[in-house]
This record gives structure tokens, sequence and C-alpha cells, in this order.
């Protein structure tokens, strides 16, 4: 298996460590530190990475020819001898395509620079088209994305629906009727860029984390087209042995049936959960006697059920945060604050509260977002 193409897996190896890994590791804490803290003078990050001055100064040489980073000028910091040169990572020089699959209707795609900010979008929106229909619909999009950077592209990221191997192979995505597709091979082979695919859930918990102040300990709902989660356990990303860790979508969650799930089941909490079946519920709610209370009903028991599935794997890792991404219009107000009020039913009372039940900070760019920090780990060590 290739290690080096999962954005999601520890660097950690069981294999015997080699001078050129060492450096490796260096230049990667030297990206990192410079992505977090922003400009700095080699001798500043000499200190900071703990590096004599001469390692670093052949670090930052490296990483200048590779165009990984760039030199700012003089420092105006006013300090004895020869003025410090200033040195930063290349954020307007090097860019990233993100794709977002999950959202209800409309497929997404954006350009990206280094500190995850949008820089140009394009969609295609979507209807009834299928397996092989979606595929080109695509890498079509993916193509249009790259004609709309203006710097050299790292490479690519998607988000999609469904359980994703290590290799970028999309197992299931029942919503798209996607089964053992090599989506990875396949936009490599069309673009000709290095690309990372995830579970749309695992790159929004990794946007959530790295951009919007997320905890340690927290799981990520994604409500869109399906219903997925992403876990962070103690501040790394928990993928399971079957690369399906957070599928709580296709969960049965009670045992009064319910209606039928696009995997064959009856129950699963897409059924009570997802945008297309609470979009359903609401329309049928406004068609009612009294239509505010008939709606206020589908939203409080679509939380429920969410605080069904989420109160053992809350309880079970001492989580701090439960996020909520999605349509705002949908999990704000009534849904968000159905689940809070029952998962304080479910388990031990605690104070301060056990765990916080709270929006995402930008649900609609979340898992664009979170495309960008695959491709930074995985092109640049930057996590």
């Amino acid at each position: 298996m290739n290690t080096s193409r999962d954005p999601l897996r520890s660097m950690a190896s069981g294999a015997a460590a080699l001078p050129s890994h060492g450096r490796a590791h260096n230049l990667s804490l030297a990206l990192q530190t410079l992505h977090s803290t922003g400009p700095m003078s080699r001798a500043d990050l000499s200190r900071t990475l703990g590096l004599t001055r001469v390692t670093v100064s052949d670090l930052i040489s490296e990483l200048l020819e590779r165009g990984h980073v760039i030199e700012l000028g003089q420092s105006e910091e006013i300090r004895p001898g020869k003025p410090a040169i200033m040195v930063d990572l290349n954020r307007r020089g090097l860019q990233i395509i993100g794709l977002d699959l999950a959202e209800n209707s409309v497929l997404r795609a954006a350009v990206l620079d280094l500190d995850g900010n949008i820089l140009h979008r394009v969609e295609t929106t979507t209807g009834d088209e299928k397996g092989q229909e979606v595929t080109q619909l695509v890498l079509d999009l993916a193509t249009r994305a790259i004609g709309l950077a203006t710097a050299p592209l790292l490479g690519i990221g998607v988000g999609t629906p469904g359980i994703v191997d290590h290799d970028g192979v999309v197992l299931t995505a029942p919503n798209l009727d996607w089964k053992d597709l090599p989506l990875r091979e396949l936009l490599e082979q069309r673009t000709g860029l290095p690309t990372l695919v995830a579970n749309d859930a695992d790159a929004a918990v990794l946007a959530e984390f790295t951009f919007g102040g997320g905890a340690n300990d927290m799981i990520l709902v994604k409500v869109g087209r399906g219903v997925g989660s992403g876990l962070m356990v103690n501040g790394q990303r928990a993928r399971g042995v079957h690369s399906a860790a957070g599928e709580i979508g296709h969960v049965v969650v009670g045992t009064d049936g319910g209606l039928e799930c696009k995997c064959g089941k009856r129950g699963c909490l897409e059924t009570w959960l997802s945008v297309p079946f609470l979009e359903r519920g609401l329309a049928a709610a406004a068609a009612l006697e009294d239509p505010g209370s008939a709606a206020e009903n589908v939203l409080q028991i679509a939380g429920e059920r969410l605080a069904v599935a989420l109160a053992p794997i809350v309880g079970a890792l001492d989580l701090a945060e439960v996020v909520l991404s999605g349509p705002a219009h949908l999990l704000e107000g009534t849904l968000r604050q159905s689940v809070e009020k029952t998962l304080v039913e479910r388990m031990l009372p605690h104070r301060p509260p056990l765990v916080e039940v709270r929006l995402a900070k930008e649900p609609q760019d979340v898992v664009l977002r979170g495309t960008a920090v695959m491709v930074l780990w995985n092109q640049l060590g930057v996590a």
C-alpha cells in the first residue's frame, strides 16, 4: 500500500528510518511552521525548530528551488548586524483544485490557495444521473476548474460520499451508484495531476479542525445528499480498519421500521436526516392543517434520530464537540436543539455539559477547504 498518497494516515511507519526520512521530516517541519506562523527569518526559524542555522539555510535553499517558499525582503525589525531576509510559504504562487461531490443536486469545484481561501468556483447541476454519467460529470468539472487556475497546481483533492480506500477507490457510494470506482486513477489520467480522494465528511472534519478551531476530540456530521461523519480523536483523524470510521448514514436508528433506504435497509439515519428526505418531509408538512408545528416535528425527530446514533460514540470516545455541517436553514434551531437535548437525556450528566453541539464555521465550503488540507499534507507535508 502506498501510504504516501494518504493524507489521513499517520506518518509513523514500521520501516527503518533513513537519513532521507530525517531531511523530509525537517523540510515538512519548516513548511508547517511557516504555514502556521507566517513570515520568519532563517535565524528565527532555526530557533523555533531547534536546528542549526546552517541546516535551516540549507532547507530553505531547497524549498526556494522547489518554489514552495519565497523571500519577502528585509525584516523591518531593528537588530544589530545585517538585516535578516524574511521567508514565507509561497501562499499565492501555488494553488490547489478541490472537488465537493456531496451536495444535493450539484457537484462543486474550486481553485484554492495554500491558506484554504477559495479563489475561483465552478459547479455542475445534477438530476437523475447515476454511475458512469456522474463519473463523466466529475471528470469534466475537474477539467473546467483547472482552466481557472492562475498559478502552478499542487494537485487535486476530492471529497465524495461513500467509503473510500487508501488508493482513492470509492468502494461504495449508493447515492451516486458507484461501486469500486477508481476515482483517483481516473482523475490523474484525465488531468496529469496528483490526486487525493477521501470521504466528504473526512475532508470536512480536516477543514474544521485546521481552519475552524475544532477540538482535538470531535465528530463532524456532514448532512447533504447523504449523511456521514468524520472523527478526530486526540488530534488525529480516525479511519477504522475498513476505512469506514464515521459511516453512520446507514446505521439503522430505532426498532420502529421507517422508510426504505437506497442501501436496501429500512430506517437508516439517512432516511431521517439527509437533505432530500428532510426537504420531502418539510414539503409534506406544508400541506397539513398546522404546517408550522408539522415542520417542527420533522426537524425534531431528525435531531432525535441523529442523537440516538451519536450518543454511544460521544460517550465511548469522550468527545468535546458535535459539529453539524450542512444547510443552516435545516440544521440550526429546532434540529440542533433536538440533538443537544436528546444527547443530554441519553448520557450521564456532567458539569459543565458533556459535549457542545454547534454548526460548522463555513459549512458551504467546508469540504472544499478540507480537500486543500489533504493536498497540502500529501504534497508539502503541511498538516
